[in-house]
Formats: structure tokens, C-alpha cells, sequence
């Protein structure tokens, strides 16, 4: 472990991803395979592989008072190396450095932990019940790590290295060390949902073996915003392609596991940021077990009444609650509306062509297309043609697909996806694979005329009046889109939260400080914001060049990373949209 703190120090210490990347490749070559699977999870940031279930159930508080006892200092000791760093990991490596000093310990003789070491003792901890048995394990890891190696023992706890190192630069210092595909590492751990699996299958070359793991979310694909109906046609005819028409829902994508674990029907729902929902839906799981087979969809969680959909804000109130009563299933009536097949059967499809994935997917619902005269009775099948007078507390609906042949045709299908209450439509083409975590050409969205943006929150200040005491101003940003990397400010809006998301949001902020500038703080960039605006403007202000008119939070997107935000190049079509008369 000692190794690893010294690597994870280095690749702190340079701002280059190129250079991150290979001193963690080169690390990895050189362990043992079993250490460098360990090595792989901790770099992730995780104690356990992402597929498991098992959590160490550590809370801040525990992890304080036990680091405090280790150290030898009190807490408020240990307070002010924390206001030195802003780290728990930080300041005990700080406390027991200065404890051994202060003891004269050469830095030879230091209580050391190894990889496979940690690795049972995290194990250990995380079957340990209540407060009292985590602590004495908790203790006993730390008492025999030496100061650096129990800096990033606690983040590892805490779940964030603070290295600059995400899994994905993880990927890609496995591809470097074992000479692999990086295409292949990502599809494979993508599939197993465990790094240290996928390097060991790298370094036997045999990431082409990763089976699917059910119950382990996918990626989800991603569309490209397109702003007229013209501009879709065209796309489509130059690449001589055919185009499935889809209504785009305005509600929450989902992810939908359902098969067999340990003699029993199971039912699994994942958000957009590959978390577990299933608690915040449970009307859907009893529909979605009843369909035939073992299979992933991709789909969209909307509050559904009357053969419709309604306003998200409905739907909103459902998220963060741990637990659903009976009061919010009311006010949100729910249905769940698949659109694609991931996985049927024990065959991964998403190679297939979006054609044949269709194909798949009526069967699993089990009808083709209704038509009209029968859509108000058919179980199981979404029209647009009748409303029911007493609907189901929740459903679950397969997406009706239509096609155009002209942007006349595109433009009537998408008004009355409007009228349905719906953000307006989806184009995918019909000879596309499912290319988890991509946003290309294949899948276009057309929403309303001026489109709002998903942004990013990159700073965050103090407000005015009865906001004085909370961070409420934010400061956002776009993508570069020459580098996915670099952030772009394009404005800053204060209104269109409610006081109870202000409040979540400052202690957020609080704990996700980079810099603290007193009344204004820079923040790690990853809450992002729905953003409306009246126009976009050139300005000086900010490095890209615009600025939002007016801008407003529309809503926090929780269901959306920051890797989703909108790029430079989507504000300045806006721009060219709006100064083209």
C-alpha cells in the first residue's frame, strides 16, 4: 500500500491526463495480477467492485472521531489540519506525520498495510454491524497504515481520491499497461462492472470472454441535438439511411434489469447516472416482472394519467426520497415507456442493428402494433389514440415508432408529440447499434425552437436578504467541444430552485470547495442545471466568448452527469439561429 500511496501522490501531483495515465500503466504492470486488480478498484475511488452490493456503511462521523483516537489528537486538533486542507484524508496523514515525528519513528519503521490486506479488512468492515464493531475494525486498519497509505485508506472510504483520476483514465492506463484495445477494456468493464476483473482479463487477452452481468447497469446512449425538422431530413437523406420517429418524453431515463437471482423474479431500475432507483418507483416493479424473460430495456419513467404524459415537475417531487408513500404514488401516477432492448435472453444485442432490437422488443411485450379501435384495451401497449377513463396505477408501454418521409411529416409528428405534452421528438436511425455512453449522428433529438441548456455549476456564491447564509448564485459552463475536458462559462442564475434544493446544494458546495475565495466559491464541477434564456450574446465577460441574456435554472438534472452537459458548439448554433435575419 505503501507503493500505492506514492503512485496516487504522483499522479496527483501533474495536471496532464496523458501523464496520469502512464504512471498508473506502468504501476499496474508491475503487480502481482491479484494486486493489480485491488489496485485497480481502490483508483476507482471504491472499497468494492462497482457490481457488488456491499457498501462499508462508514459514517462521516465514525470515520472522524476514529481517525481523531489514531492520530492521538483531538478532534479539534484535528479540525484545524482539516481547515489546512479540506480533506479528512489530508489532515490524518497530517496528524500522524506530525505524532511520529513528535515520537522520533524513522519513517522505516511505519505500521504498513498491503493491497490484499486492505482489500480483506475493507471486507470485514463492511459485515461488521453497528457503530462499535466498525469502529474497532476501522481502527485496527488505521493503526496499521502508515501516514500516507491512511490518507487514502480514508478517501478510498469516503469514496473520492482527489487525485484527478477518473475510471475512465483508469480504463486507459489498463489498455497502456497490457497493450489492449481501449474500446475493448471499456466494453468490458461496462459489461462486468469490476475493473480488477477486466484488467485480469486483460492481461490474459481474453476481454473478448467478459460475459454480461444482469443486475449491473449499462451505458446509455446518447442523442444529438438537431434544431429543425430540415436539418433532420437531411442528416438521414445524405447518409442514405431510414429513420424511426419517436416521441422524447419529459421524464427520467431508466435502465430496466429484470431476470432470475436466486430462485426468485427480480426487478432492478438505474437512472442516467447508473444509480439504483428501484426504491423511488416501486409501483413499476411488479408490471415490469410480469413481462416474459430475462432482459435490460432502456426506457423513460414519466408520470403518466389519462393516456398521457404529464409536466416533470410532477414526477420531480419523487426524487431523493428513499421511500415513496402512498400520497406522492398518487399525485404521480406512473408509467414506464421502452423504447430499446439492451439484452433478451441471455444474448447482449446491442451490436444488432436498432431494426432487429425492435423486433426483440415487441416480443418481449408480447403484440404487434395496435391499431386504434384496439389500443384502449390492449395491456401492455402504448397509443396515442384513446385515453383510459380509470388507468392503472402503473404501467408499463412499449413506444410507438412512426416514420416520415419529409420535414413537412417531421414537422406534424412533432406537434402533436407537443400537444401530448411531450419536449417533441427522437430520430434514430434503423441500422444503428446501441453504442452505450456515445452521442453521435444515429440518434437525433428535435426539441422546441430555442432549447434550453444542461450545464454545469463550476462556481458558487453567497445570495443577498434571506439568502445571505446559503449558496444560491451559481456560475456555470459548457463543454469545449475540441476538449470534452475543459469548461467554458457562459453565465450565472440565482432563480428556479426552491429553498429545500438551495439548502442541499449549499452543504454540497461546502463539501465540494476547490477554492475559497470568501463570499465566492470555485467548486468541483458536478451538479448540473437545466438553463433557459431569453438570447444568447457575444461578451467578453467569459472565456467562451457568450453570454446567456437572462438565464434561469429551469431544474436541477440529478438524472444527468456532467460528461451529458451541452457543448460550446450547441449555445453557438443558438446564437447563428437567432442573428441569422
Amino acid at each position: 500500500m505503501l507503493s500505492f500511496a506514492r503512485i496516487a501522490d504522483s499522479i496527483r501531483a501533474t495536471s496532464k491526463k496523458l501523464e496520469k495515465v502512464a504512471i498508473l500503466g506502468g504501476y499496474l504492470k508491475q503487480l502481482p495480477l491479484d494486486q493489480a486488480a485491488a489496485a485497480a478498484v481502490f483508483f476507482s475511488g471504491r472499497p468494492f467492485p462497482a457490481f457488488e452490493e456491499a457498501t462499508l456503511q462508514v459514517g462521516a462521523a465514525l470515520l472522524w472521531r476514529v481517525s481523531a483516537d489514531v492520530a492521538q489528537v483531538s478532534e479539534g486538533e484535528l479540525s484545524a489540519h482539516y481547515r489546512r486542507f479540506g480533506d479528512l484524508g489530508d489532515a490524518l496523514e497530517a496528524a500522524l506525520g506530525a505524532r511520529l515525528q513528535a515520537d522520533k519513528i524513522p519513517p522505516a519503521e511505519e505500521a504498513s498495510i498491503s493491497l490484499l490486506e486492505l482489500a480483506a479488512a475493507f471486507r470485514e468492515l463492511a459485515s461488521a454491524r453497528g457503530p462499535a464493531a466498525k469502529a474497532v475494525v476501522l481502527q485496527r486498519i488505521l493503526q496499521r497504515a502508515a501516514p500516507g497509505e491512511a490518507k487514502y485508506i480514508v478517501k478510498i472510504i469516503l469514496g473520492d481520491l482527489r487525485i484527478g483520476l477518473r475510471e475512465s483514465l483508469v480504463e486507459e492506463a489498463i489498455a497502456r499497461a497490457f497493450e489492449q484495445p481501449l474500446a475493448q477494456v471499456q466494453r468490458a468493464n461496462m459489461m462486468l462492472g469490476d475493473i480488477g476483473q477486466t484488467l485480469g482479463l486483460a492481461a490474459k487477452g481474453k476481454l473478448a470472454e467478459a460475459p454480461m452481468r444482469l443486475f449491473h447497469p449499462l451505458g446509455f446512449m446518447l442523442a444529438t441535438a438537431v434544431e429543425s425538422a430540415e436539418e433532420a431530413m437531411q442528416h438521414f437523406s445524405a447518409a442514405h439511411e431510414s429513420a424511426a420517429i419517436e416521441d422524447k418524453y419529459d421524464g427520467i431515463r431508466a435502465q430496466v434489469h429484470v431476470g432470475e437471482r436466486e430462485g426468485r423474479r427480480e426487478v432492478r431500475i438505474f437512472s442516467r447516472t447508473l444509480d439504483e432507483v428501484s426504491g423511488s418507483f416501486p409501483e413499476l416493479v411488479s408490471p415490469l416482472a410480469s413481462l416474459p424473460g430475462e432482459f435490460v430495456l432502456d426506457g423513460e419513467i414519466v408520470a403518466w394519467q389519462n393516456g398521457r404524459a404529464l409536466p416533470f415537475a410532477i414526477l420531480q417531487q419523487r426524487l431523493g426520497r428513499k421511500k415513496i408513500a402512498a400520497a406522492h404514488q398518487r399525485a404521480a401516477p406512473l408509467a414506464y415507456v421502452a423504447f430499446d432492448v439492451l439484452y433478451a435472453n441471455r444474448d447482449l444485442v446491442i451490436d444488432r442493428p436498432l431494426s432487429e432490437r425492435s423486433v426483440i422488443l415487441n416480443g418481449i411485450f408480447a403484440a404487434p402494433r395496435l391499431a386504434p379501435a384496439e389500443a384502449a384495451t390492449a395491456p401492455g401497449q402504448l397509443s396515442f389514440f384513446a385515453e383510459s377513463p380509470t388507468p392503472p396505477q402503473a404501467e408499463v408501454l412499449r413506444a410507438p415508432v412512426a416514420q416520415a418521409d419529409s420535414a413537412e411529416d417531421l414537422d406534424r409528428l412533432f406537434d402533436l408529440a407537443r400537444q401530448r405534452g411531450n419536449e417533441g421528438l427522437m430520430i434514430k436511425d434503423l441500422e444503428s447499434p446501441y453504442t452505450p455512453g456515445r452521442r453521435g449522428g444515429a440518434w437525433l433529438k428535435l426539441k422546441r425552437e430555442l432549447a434550453t441548456l444542461d450545464v454545469v455549476v463550476t462556481a458558487a456564491e453567497y445570495g443577498h436578504g434571506k439568502r445571505a447564509g446559503v449558496l444560491s448564485d451559481y456560475t456555470f459552463a459548457v463543454r469545449d467541444r475540441a476538449d470534452a475536458d475543459r469548461l467554458l462559462n457562459i453565465g450565472k442564475a440565482y432563480s428556479g430552485l426552491t429553498d429545500v434544493e438551495i439548502a442541499e446544494l449549499t452543504k454540497f458546495f461546502l463539501e465540494h470547495t476547490i477554492t475559497d475565495e470568501g463570499f465566492r466559491r470555485q467548486v468541483e464541477p458536478l451538479i448540473v442545471l437545466e438553463v433557459a434564456f431569453n438570447s444568447v450574446m457575444k461578451s467578453d465577460r467569459y472565456e467562451s466568448g457568450f453570454a446567456l441574456r437572462f438565464p434561469r435554472i429551469v431544474r436541477w438534472r440529478r438524472d444527468k452527469l456532467p460528461a451529458d452537459i451541452d457543448t460550446l458548439a450547441a449555445l453557438n448554433s443558438v446564437f447563428e439561429r437567432e442573428h441569422s435575419s
